[in-house]
């Protein structure tokens, strides 16, 4: 009786002990998206490390080892082409690598405009819940010790898109407004974007402001690249701080480039850490943007 009641108690232990791992994840919304607050509790659904079904939008926190940790964040945006997220592949695996640079991460769940009956705008919905997800991890700077002048996004494919809306239409925030997350900015201080599509890049030029960016993209991505190039001759007019990286090849979807069996794809994220430290946006004390 006595291994019985042993065994019983490790087993009512268990549940405890799985949740004090699992990552923090945080609605944007006390009381759910605005004008969508009755589908709050609609269950998300998953599917291997993909997720449907986003009524409920959040961020996932991945802090950066406390040895590690600089001061800078990143939120996280996964693809799916607006039908789904690819929450594993292209949200935890950059937030594990991006948090041994000692970067505080946050992967966005937004909704998802072009699921199966979805309810949500393509041009509305994602690019609230990204304003809203920056504003949130300001607006908590301090009990993550964050810099929260040293805030990026980055994003793959359509999340990629998801950055565009939100780094070229930033909002100040409301000093006089009731909930207290909104007085805070959504700006973004740095843009990492993954193969990119086109939704949310301007059609004209780009804020004046608009933060140092990163772009990479294979070359045999065809619908993916445009998107790339037009964003760098925007930011070549503009003056503005950006490095661009287009590979011969790789297609579409590659992620952190760890199943790729092309060497420069395998490597990408090392440019990207190269981009991080050059800018500065690694360093407790951040230099100029350029690496002066």
């Amino acid at each position: 009786m006595k291994h019985i009641a042993l065994l019983l108690s490790l087993v009512l232990a268990l549940p405890c002990s799985l949740r004090a791992e699992e990552p923090l994840v945080i609605h944007l919304w006390d009381k759910g998206a605005p004008g969508f607050e009755k589908l709050r509790d609609e269950p998300e659904v998953m599917k291997g490390s993909s997720v449907t079904h986003v009524n409920n939008p959040s961020i996932t926190v991945f802090p950066a080892p406390k040895d590690k940790a600089n001061g800078a964040a990143m939120l996280i945006v996964p693809g799916g082409g607006h039908r789904q997220l690819g929450f594993g592949g292209e949200g935890v695996e950059p937030a594990k690598l991006l948090n041994e640079l000692g970067v505080t991460c946050f992967v966005l769940k937004h909704r998802l405009p072009r699921e199966e009956g979805s309810p949500y705008n393509i041009d509305i919905h994602p690019k609230q819940d990204g304003q809203r997800a920056m504003r949130v991890i300001r607006s908590r700077a301090a009990e993550w010790n964050l810099d929260p002048k040293r805030i990026g996004i980055i994003g793959f494919s359509a999340g990629g898109e998801v950055v565009a809306m939100v780094v070229y239409s930033p909002t100040a925030g409301d000093a006089s407004a009731a909930d207290p997350i909104d007085r805070e900015s959504s700006r973004a201080d740095f843009q990492v974007s993954i193969y990119p599509g086109p939704l949310g890049v301007p059609a004209g030029a780009i804020p004046a402001d608009a933060p140092p960016a990163f772009f990479l993209v294979a070359n045999d991505d065809t619908s993916h690249v445009k998107p790339v190039l037009d964003q760098v001759a925007k930011y070549e007019a503009a003056k503005l701080p950006v490095e661009v990286h287009l590979y011969a090849r790789g297609g579409h979807g590659f992620g952190m480039g760890t199943r790729s069996k092309l060497a420069s794809i395998k490597t990408w994220t090392q440019r990207m850490s190269d981009w991080l430290v050059d800018n500065g946006f690694l360093a407790k004390e951040k230099p100029k943007a350029g690496g002066k």
